[in-house]
């Protein structure tokens, strides 16, 4: 073998093997290409759920003290399956100030009617469900404001609201908000799920 053939041998395992070669295709968002910018009265498409959520999302969140528990970082992965084509599944495996927890979700969405509903159920003793519509506007960027029913957890009656704002197929943010004991909504911080 010539050194010339071992070089270009090495040079081509090198480039195949190398990050480059095996980058997967970026996803793709909701809103279709138009061929043209976006006009005033262009509608986002209904939300698909699939296409945007199944899978794992990393996330990392800066509690408050309050009625959930001290105050400190909660970090996991919430992982998201299909059951049906309305039917959803969120479990999320987290740990925080005061160890780890689990949540389960049961979700359903109503593509046509555009509306969300999540049966949240959370190891730390509670469980509630809220329901809410879906909107987007035309750069494909979707809401979903949800209010929870009250719950009671540790003899505080709390209502928890989550303002989901997906903002690309890779991440979205949501603000949370508590009330306790019938109280005005305080800000629970502003988390990023990020998919892994």
């Amino acid at each position: 073998m010539t050194p010339r053939f071992v070089i270009t041998v090495a040079f081509v395992v090198i480039v195949a093997a190398s990050p480059f070669a095996q980058t997967q295709p970026m996803p793709k968002g909701q809103m279709p290409d138009l061929g043209r910018p976006t006009r005033p009265g262009d509608v986002a498409p209904p939300l698909n759920f699939a296409e945007y959520f199944l899978g794992s999302w990393g996330f990392e969140w800066d509690v408050p003290e309050g009625p959930l528990g001290p105050s400190g970082r909660i970090s996991g992965t919430t992982t998201y399956k299909k059951v049906d084509e309305t039917s959803f599944v969120a479990d999320t495996e987290a740990t925080g100030p005061a160890g780890s927890f689990k949540i389960h979700e049961a979700i359903h969405y109503d593509r046509d009617q555009k509306i969300l509903t999540r049966d949240i159920t959370d190891s730390r003793g509670f469980k509630y469900r809220e329901s809410a519509p879906v909107t987007g506007d035309a750069g494909g960027i979707y809401y979903v404001y949800l209010e929870s029913s009250p719950f009671t957890y540790s003899g505080h009656t709390i209502r928890i609201k989550h303002n989901l704002r997906l903002l690309s197929p890779l991440n979205y943010r949501v603000a949370i908000s508590v009330s306790d004991n019938a109280g005005p909504f305080i800000n629970y911080g502003n988390p990023w799920w990020r998919k892994q």
